[in-house]
């Protein structure tokens, strides 16, 4: 699923002309910032929650661990200003149907990290599912996708 996701965000960037839609930059922080809200919405700092999220970013983007540590500290400066989840998800909506999949299994996966899915990770799942226009058939594939790979 990985090289999938990696391929498909990859393409995002450029979105069939030769200019980006959107800047590499911007497409990672929107991720990690994703990834952030739903580690952090049971207030408990876990270290697998943590490692799945570092994983992910390194996987996904190819970064190196400063990289990543880097990325995950503006997340998390980011996710502290933010007023919504919106401010995270405007810029994923034009990702093709399956890249939002794979970045809903992706949230998933953090949230499974520590082996309890909070019911407010899962709200914000949902509701990051609903704004980047993953219907509920999908929201639940994504949900059980991630169960079967932790």
């Amino acid at each position: 699923m990985f090289h999938q996701l990696k391929r498909l965000l990859r393409q995002a960037l450029f979105d069939g002309s030769s200019e980006p839609a959107m800047s590499a930059q911007q497409l990672h922080l929107a991720v990690a910032g994703l990834l952030w809200q739903v580690s952090e919405a049971d207030h408990q700092q876990d270290e697998r929650e943590l490692a799945a999220k570092q994983s992910l970013l390194k996987r996904l983007f190819e970064l190196t661990d400063e990289e990543v540590a880097q990325l995950l500290e503006k997340a998390q400066t980011q996710s502290a200003q933010a007023v919504s989840l919106f401010d995270f998800t405007t810029q994923l909506r034009s990702l093709s149907e399956q890249t939002r999949f794979d970045l809903v299994v992706g949230l998933w996966q953090v949230a499974y990290a520590d082996g309890v899915l909070d019911a407010v990770e899962e709200a914000v799942i949902r509701q990051v599912s609903d704004l980047l226009y993953v219907n509920h058939q999908d929201f639940i594939r994504a949900k059980l996708v991630a169960q079967t790979d932790n």
